[in-house]
């Protein structure tokens, strides 16, 4: 098996319809939490150990399908962003590892689940890059329905955003964690920028 998999309409267009009006409804999107490599993105992150996905599912119930699809059943701790990217917006080369802000052994991911949500047909730029050292593994044109897994040591970038056009996508680091770097990690928790929220 290779060190990614693509797999295109993974989910119905209604359902994706749905979910970019609900995520895009959220009072927790705001400017990204999550770190300098992200260039004028906008989104907020959860935090969830596996106890605790129904608790997530009843907070944000357009997740469901999507967990039910993505979710390893090996994999024991997640951080979840949605991730809206609009003109001039990129991703800097980096490896995830966003659980270390709460344990600093944690290794990166098993993979990286990434659903594209919404992604107008005349957009420009935006493509996801996976490499491995050096050499660059794969160049991926983002596409509404697609269902891209990485292995999660793989360093990634997404190019620059060009025109009017916005995109929002779903993104999963699925972790399985020992026993000590559990207890380190949130039951469930969200990280945002947003001053105000209900």
């Amino acid at each position: 098996m290779g060190a990614h998999t693509e797999e295109p309409r993974a989910f119905p267009a209604d359902y994706l319809r749905r979910l970019r009006k609900q995520l895009l409804a959220s009072p927790y999107l705001a400017v990204n939490t999550l770190n300098r490599d992200f260039v004028g993105t906008r989104g907020f992150s959860i935090v969830f150990r596996v106890e605790a996905r129904g608790e997530v599912e009843r907070a944000f119930p357009c997740l469901a399908p999507y967990f039910a699809r993505a979710l390893r059943p090996d994999c024991n701790a997640f951080y979840l962003n949605p991730l809206l990217l609009q003109q001039g917006s990129r991703v800097d080369p980096h490896v995830d590892r966003s659980l270390r802000s709460y344990c600093k052994t944690i290794l990166p991911p098993v993979c990286v689940s990434v659903l594209y949500v919404d992604t107008p047909a005349d957009m420009v730029g935006g493509a996801l890059v996976l490499a491995r050292g050096k050499k660059q593994l794969a160049r991926i044109r983002p596409a509404t329905g697609s269902l891209i897994v990485f292995d999660g040591d793989l360093t990634h970038s997404i190019e620059r955003v060009e025109g009017a056009s916005s995109r929002l996508s779903l993104v999963c680091e699925q972790y399985c964690l020992t026993p000590d770097e559990l207890e380190e990690i949130p039951s469930y928790a969200i990280e945002t920028r947003a001053r105000d929220y209900a």
